[in-house]
């Protein structure tokens, strides 16, 4: 496993560890800017398949972030990427929003709900019981059945909301078939990410701020793998799991160069 110091390559989770809703996270700004400034490879990785990578800058650069929309990985790019290399050219039925029909298309898929290679179930805003009935007959018939992320919920300014896992238990019960999930805690998506930048698992790290996903799937990777206090776990949270992360910090900040930071202050 690799130290620290030897690492090349970045991957990051995207809530919890740079932004908290649609606010940077202390030092989030400055280590962006230290990748770009010494050209380090990375990501910027989110299970949410709702937004382009356009919109997903955006979105970064009103909360104070400059990422570059080609240094942002998603579930419905990996999930496009996958399809791709299985069934170049295939079709596929979506549920979904923007960012999964355009990775789609330009992964050169065909968008249909007559006799589809796929059904393919990503985040959405408004989840339609027609849609979702089409989804569990065209399973019934044949057509391979894919999520974009395992996610049961959301998070909202109300509350919890339903998410991608909420629907695909309903198809599932429905079709008594599961889907195959290509985003997180599935290491394909770090696999996929690592390819983009031409990354190499002995010398890439992974931030995250959740072990059942962010964690796990970067061990399974090979990543170096750094938890972040920022989102949701704490010591307790860690304690419940059978396996650690290489490096445990309380945010980003901690991984920021001295020297940089104080320009700020």
């Amino acid at each position: 496993m690799a130290h620290r110091d030897e690492i090349e390559c970045w991957l990051t989770d995207m809530d919890g560890v740079l932004v908290h809703e649609n606010s940077a996270l202390p030092g989030a700004a400055d280590l962006i800017q230290q990748w770009r400034d010494e050209g380090t490879p990375f990501l910027v990785l989110t299970n949410n398949s709702i937004f382009t990578p356009r919109d997903l800058a955006a979105r970064l650069r009103a909360s104070g972030l400059d990422v570059p929309e080609e240094s942002i990985w998603t579930s419905a790019l990996a999930t496009a990427d996958f399809l791709k290399s299985q069934m170049p050219g295939g079709s596929a039925f979506v549920i979904g929003e923007a960012g999964m029909t355009t990775a789609l298309h330009e992964a050169g898929f065909i968008m249909t709900d007559t006799d589809p290679d796929y059904v393919v179930v990503g985040e959405t805003r408004s989840y339609s019981f027609d849609a979702i009935t089409k989804a569990i007959r065209l399973i019934g018939k044949g057509a391979r059945f894919i999520a974009t992320n395992p996610d049961a919920t959301g998070p909202s300014a109300e509350g919890p909301l339903p998410a991608t896992g909420a629907i695909t238990a309903m198809i599932s019960k429905a079709t008594g078939m599961d889907p195959y999930v290509v985003g997180k805690p599935n290491p394909m998506m770090f696999r996929s990410a690592m390819n983009r930048i031409g990354a190499h698992s002995e010398n890439t790290a992974m931030i995250g701020d959740r072990m059942d996903t962010d964690i796990v799937a970067g061990i399974e990777a090979g990543l170096h793998t750094i938890l972040v206090l920022t989102g949701i776990s704490d010591q307790s949270e860690i304690d419940r799991y059978p396996f650690r992360p290489d490096e445990i910090l309380n945010g980003v900040h901690e991984l920021v160069k001295s020297g940089l930071v104080e320009s700020d202050l």
